[in-house]
């Protein structure tokens, strides 16, 4: 049983799902601390100082009465949120790696097509008569002497 999963676990196509796995992770750790820490204090300042991670909407109070200053402390105090903000910086990461992968896979697309040589154009054609390969452009079969 256990050559039977070193054989699996070796084939090309589950080494190359892990190690895709592995760096998505980090690439997704790296946009989000890119619109966390990078894009979105900027944009916050922009219309007002607006901090995007402690905009929320009270559902329900908790042990004690708002107002709530953070989304932090209504959570410590049992209060139930709807914690938009943090939604509107996991929209705007989505958008981010779905970006960054289409234009990964726009740049394959290309070189794949490049890769694909185009048709050769044909040089020879059968003769309708007796199906002999003659040149494209020949007004006469050499073979059977048909007018083409």
């Amino acid at each position: 049983m256990f050559n039977e999963f070193k054989k699996f676990a070796m084939r090309g196509n589950v080494v190359d799902m892990a190690v895709g796995i592995i760096i998505g992770a980090a690439f997704g750790a790296i946009v989000k601390s890119l619109v966390d820490d990078v894009l979105m204090p900027p944009i916050g300042i922009l219309l007002g100082g607006v901090d995007f991670s402690n905009l929320f909407l009270i559902v329900k109070e908790g042990a004690t009465a708002a107002p709530y200053t953070t989304l932090d402390v209504a959570k410590a105090a049992g209060a139930v949120t709807v914690a938009y903000g943090k939604f509107f910086n996991s929209v705007i990461s989505f958008l981010i790696v779905a970006f960054a992968v289409f234009m990964l896979i726009r740049g394959l697309n290309k070189l794949k097509t490049e890769e694909e040589a185009p048709p050769a154009v044909p040089t020879e054609k059968e003769c309708q008569f007796c199906m002999t390969k003659i040149p494209i452009k020949a007004k006469r079969c050499p073979n059977c002497t048909s007018q083409l």
